[in-house]
């Protein structure tokens, strides 16, 4: 288990540019697995769980081939379908809740899909319904071996139809989208996904030859093809990462400038933290976040109560944000209720902030309020362990503002999401060392 040492309490400066997309990247890796022909993607992030999809691609008979760093070539051409009945795969499905994209692809492509339950964040349940219920409504046979937790759909031809999903889940979206653009007649997928990342799957889908409308609407029609060919794509900067850097810079009161954002892309986020009192500058395609020298104060709403940050479905808050946001809290001036209201786990991280010396109330699993310190009482620095991606950055965060020396256990799950995090904090003038 790898640990990170944080020597906190210094300024950081100067510039970092976001890595790719991780939440595009597993839908669009996915998608390779619809033709046969050669798809060429760029910009794709160096991160455990992009890696590990790649590798489960590589089983599966996909051709790889490295261009460049982040840039790569797929042919799926010769897929391996006895592979996604191996033990093996059992093993190596379970280990990425992403690998859940392969099914829509496979079964348009080839009449079968598998998997294993997919593991993935401990945020709480995350339920596949959607994925299979949208599936099974394009025409599918689903199949699920409670004792091997195995999930299964086969279909002969599926065909187009009408479906409201019950929740706008965006791998969910995806999967059945990518199932969709191979169907017979016309699909209509209704409260749909609309993320910036979606809306990219479905640019990616149309130039292959997909046939997809209302591209970044709740609703998307579909008209089936019988084949797409290839293609080339660039991902968007991951904007998680972006939120990340901005928080980072409020809480060790540093000058960051963030560079090549896509800010059409990031919808509420840079708003949001302007709530929280962070001076958030747009310069061309950069974010520039000045030093807060004097701090940073929440506003209310306008009838003066306390301000409430809560997730929502795109365009609202993404909810792999809050975490970050409750961390940000923690300095400024004034309090703040925030609302995690898609997963009951997410929020279970607070105590290690509590003990670094953090005002915050946990009202229940989908809420806590954070009284700011105002940096009059920094964070003390401690040891702990990463839950999950998000969080562990969130307490990466703390310790790099915090006094003192913090260890951080279990980094792995920090690498899931971010690319040569260590190295690229000490180019800015952070103290973090990798231990093995």
């Amino acid at each position: 288990m790898g640990t990170f040492k944080i020597e906190g309490g210094h300024r950081l400066k100067g510039s970092i540019q976001p890595q790719g997309a991780k939440n595009e990247a597993l839908q669009i890796l996915c998608a390779v697995l619809l033709t046969s022909e050669k798809i060429t993607i760029h910009n794709i992030p160096d991160i455990v769980d992009v890696n590990k999809l790649i590798e489960l691609l590589r089983k599966l008979g996909v051709k790889i081939e490295k261009l460049k760093r982040g840039s790569y070539t797929f042919q799926a051409d010769e897929v391996n379908l006895s592979y996604l009945e191996s033990d093996q795969f059992k093993v190596d499905g379970r280990g990425l809740r992403g690998s859940i994209m392969i099914v829509g692809p496979l079964l348009a492509r080839f009449g079968k899909g598998y998997i294993p339950k997919p593991g993935g964040d401990k945020i709480g349940r995350r339920r596949l319904d959607t994925h299979f219920e949208g599936l099974i409504k394009l025409g599918a046979k689903f199949g699920y071996s409670r004792e091997e937790q195995f999930y299964g759909v086969e279909a002969k031809k599926l065909k187009g139809t009408y479906m409201l999903l019950e929740e706008a889940s965006v791998t969910g979206t995806a999967n059945i989208l990518m199932a969709a653009v191979l169907a017979e007649g016309q699909t209509t997928i209704y409260n749909a996904a609309c993320e910036p990342y979606l809306q990219q799957l479905c640019k990616m889908l149309n130039r292959m030859g997909a046939k997809i409308s209302g591209v970044g609407s709740n609703m998307l029609i579909i008209d089936g093809v019988d084949s797409l060919g290839g293609t080339e794509h660039t991902m968007l900067p991951d904007m998680i990462e972006i939120g990340s850097w901005i928080g980072l810079a409020a809480m060790t009161k540093s000058e960051l400038t963030i560079t090549n954002v896509s800010w059409n892309d990031l919808g509420l986020i840079p708003e949001t933290f302007r709530k929280l009192g962070i001076t958030v500058e747009k310069q061309g395609d950069d974010i520039h976040i000045p030093a807060h020298t004097d701090g940073y104060e929440i506003q209310s709403f306008i009838d003066g109560s306390i301000l409430t940050i809560a997730d929502a479905p795109w365009p609202g808050f993404t909810p792999d944000l809050l975490s970050i946001i409750l961390v940000v809290a923690t300095q400024a001036r004034g309090s703040v209720l925030v609302h995690q209201k898609m997963f009951e786990s997410r929020l279970f991280f607070v105590d290690k902030l509590i003990d670094m010396g953090a005002k915050i109330i946990l009202c229940d699993p989908h809420r806590a309020t954070v009284i700011g310190h105002d940096f009059k009482s920094t964070l003390k620095a401690t040891t702990m362990t990463s839950p999950d991606i998000r969080a562990g950055v969130s307490l990466l965060i703390a310790a790099l503002s915090a006094k003192g020396t913090s260890t951080i256990q279990n980094i792995e799950q920090i690498d899931r999401g971010y690319e040569n995090i260590d190295e690229r904090l000490r180019a800015i003038g952070a103290k973090i060392e990798r231990i093995a």
